[in-house]
């Protein structure tokens, strides 16, 4: 009982202190966007933090975490008040974001220099798509751009073999995407669960930071990998050593000594 109220306390001064805000939530749930964006910035050109092997690496980063950044002072300013010339502001950090994010793993995974040229091209794919949508009122293009990289990350990120290590962050980056979708999706029913409280939009916003924060770390834990395997053999590799650790458990010696009658 005394938590309810400690809750309901403090939930009473956030919204003294934030009431002149619009959808409050919702804008204020932008602001990790904005802190990790501009961290990973400050740090990819700090000392060389991330130790980038690739001047195609600093320039692929360099528009991820612009695009994060972005997106915390472009979803804020969309929400505070809602419309379609708005709109544009929010989704258009996001296709750098996600854009950026296909060039890495190009140069990652596929070739590191046809990874650096594609990263414009990508770029130019990502505002055109925006601008048809804006002009033509066609979300295709768009979504096209937001949703094969979510499918075509994770699935690099288990079959290919990468420069660095950690590369199961980029895991736990594209799960909290998918647990974040599914937020949006249930919007409106996470409201009604939390009593009008926070929505699904405004969790959505705090579990879609977590893919910088992830990634983030990622870069600052890596190191350049000496055996380049991809995870689907590392995992191969890990469950034939947990077979034969059981086929061996399992198996034992037995021995008869002769008994005197």
């Amino acid at each position: 009982m005394a938590c309810s109220q400690d809750l309901d306390t403090i939930l009473m001064l956030a919204s003294c202190c934030f009431s002149g805000i619009p959808n409050t939530l919702d804008v204020l749930s932008n602001f990790p966007f904005l802190v990790i964006g501009l961290i990973g910035l400050v740090l990819c050109y700090y000392k060389n933090y991330f130790k980038f092997r690739l001047q195609g690496e600093l320039y692929g980063w360099t528009c991820f975490f612009i695009g994060v950044a972005a997106v915390g002072l472009g979803s804020s300013y969309y929400h505070l008040k809602p419309n379609d010339a708005r709109l544009v502001w929010d989704r258009l950090p996001m296709t750098i974001a996600f854009t950026s994010i296909m060039a890495i793993f190009i140069i990652e995974r596929v070739d590191e220099q046809k990874g650096t040229v594609s990263i414009i091209p990508l770029l130019l794919a990502g505002i055109i798509s925006i601008l048809y949508w804006r002009f033509f009122d066609d979300l295709r293009p768009y979504a096209l751009i937001q949703f094969v990289p979510c499918i075509a990350i994770p699935l690099m990120a288990i079959l290919l073999p990468p420069m660095y290590t950690h590369s199961a962050y980029w895991l736990w980056a594209a799960g909290f995407y998918l647990l974040a979708k599914v937020e949006e999706a249930m919007d409106k029913v996470i409201y009604e669960w939390t009593n009008h409280i926070v929505s699904g939009h405004t969790l959505k916003h705090l579990c879609a930071a977590m893919v910088p924060v992830f990634l983030t770390l990622m870069l600052a834990k890596r190191t350049m990998t000496t055996e380049r395997k991809s995870l689907l053999m590392t995992w191969k590799v890990s469950w034939t050593k947990v077979k034969e650790n059981g086929s061996k458990g399992e198996s034992c010696t037995c021995t008869y000594a002769a008994v005197s009658s």
